[in-house]
């Protein structure tokens, strides 16, 4: 039995994120194993490094499969360029040994989240940016960043109630830049919970706004949902490199 290793890349703006659902074709993981399962003639089960949520892009994921067929991974490639949708990228398709696993194996993950900071139009970026046009005080978003870096108790910014597995992760930078009419904060680390970037990229926005004290960060951790700030659009989200 083959592992093969995609490295994918997708606009996920008309995705209901990666993770199959039944009943619906709208997701990367579906349409990924339609079209694999297709090219195989075989049942093809895709593994993702993450499950982005729906709305979300990525421009450095990373999957694998497993498949026992004589096709090449070139000839895979070639034809699943052909058949998956315009929106959904193949950069790469090889063969790697039996044990790579995607998800497990990945040592650290990178995610740019984009805020449109103006109150000029932002027509042609619409799809990949979150409109925020009051002024930020980043100096205390960075100040407030630099208070999560570690390894923490991250519940607060969990956005699944139910979560029954460790909530600790460990964050390792967060970067906050202004680059023209753009606020780009781009976060590393171990691991995410479900929707933790965009309650991160919350949080620091109502820092940034005055709402909260960058102080305020330590008192989070370990704590509940709603002490947190408030959930950012999908669509300013990216996954950007998954390093193994």
């Amino acid at each position: 039995m083959r592992n093969l290793r995609l490295d994918l890349c997708y606009d996920g703006t008309r995705y209901r994120g990666w993770q199959r659902l039944p009943g619906r074709e709208d997701t990367i993981q579906g349409k990924l194993e339609t079209a694999l399962s297709r090219i195989l003639a075989q049942p093809i089960e895709v593994t993702g490094s993450g499950r982005t949520d729906a709305g979300v892009h990525a421009l450095g994921q990373v999957a694998n499969f497993h498949c026992d067929s004589g096709l090449s991974a070139e000839e895979i490639l070639r034809q699943l360029r052909r058949y998956l949708p315009e929106d959904i990228g193949i950069y790469s398709c090889v063969d790697v040994p039996p044990r790579f696993h995607a998800r497990l194996n990945a040592r650290s993950k990178t995610y740019c989240y984009r805020i449109w900071n103006s109150e000029q139009p932002c027509v042609f970026e619409r799809r990949y940016v979150a409109v925020m046009p009051e002024r930020l005080d980043l100096e205390a978003m960075r100040q407030a960043a630099a208070r999560l870096i570690g390894e923490h108790d991250f519940s607060a910014f969990c956005g699944n109630a139910k979560m029954k597995k460790s909530t600790f992760r460990r964050l390792d930078a967060i970067d906050i830049q202004h680059q023209g009419e753009e606020i780009r904060l781009t976060f590393t680390g171990n691991g995410f919970l479900y929707n933790m970037v965009r309650i991160l990229v919350g949080t620091l926005v109502e820092v940034g706004r005055g709402q909260r004290s960058p102080e305020s960060m330590e008192a989070l951790f370990g704590g509940k949902r709603e002490q947190a700030g408030f959930l950012a659009p999908a669509q300013g989200l990216c996954l950007m490199e998954v390093m193994y």
